[in-house]
């Protein structure tokens, strides 16, 4: 199978500078987070909340479109806390807000990685 953000990482490397790249970016940057989530043995809390510490860091210093920047403000807010915590949910809740701000190429990519998620989440 091939990595589910592969689509994200060809889309970003096409992409120019600007606000959509830094959408992208910022999704990519988000989802990788996420996916790591179900690595096994999993990340330490301390290491995780490290890590999106630096990621949220990072994500509000780029250029994102505001439907964008309010779902991965409330995706950093979901992953915080590890009782609400789903990785398929955070990359769903990401589709829509993606496909308004970085078009349908994008959404789907996020769509698959979120189907891809879900299998791991289910083994």
């Amino acid at each position: 199978m091939a990595e589910p953000l592969a689509t994200l990482e060809s889309l970003l490397a096409g992409a120019p500078r600007g606000p959509t790249r830094d959408g992208l970016f910022a999704v990519w940057l988000t989802a990788r987070v996420i996916l790591d989530l179900q690595l096994d043995p999993p990340i330490p809390e301390r290491a995780l909340r490290r890590r999106l510490d630096l990621l949220e860091g990072r994500a509000t210093k780029l250029r994102i479109a505001a439907p964008l920047r309010r779902a991965l403000s409330g995706i950093f807010a979901q992953l915080r806390e590890p009782e609400s915590r789903s990785e398929a949910m955070a990359l769903s809740q990401l589709v829509a807000p993606a496909k308004e701000s970085l078009g349908d190429a994008a959404a789907d990519a996020l769509a698959r990685a979120a189907r891809s998620a879900r299998r791991v989440a289910a083994t």
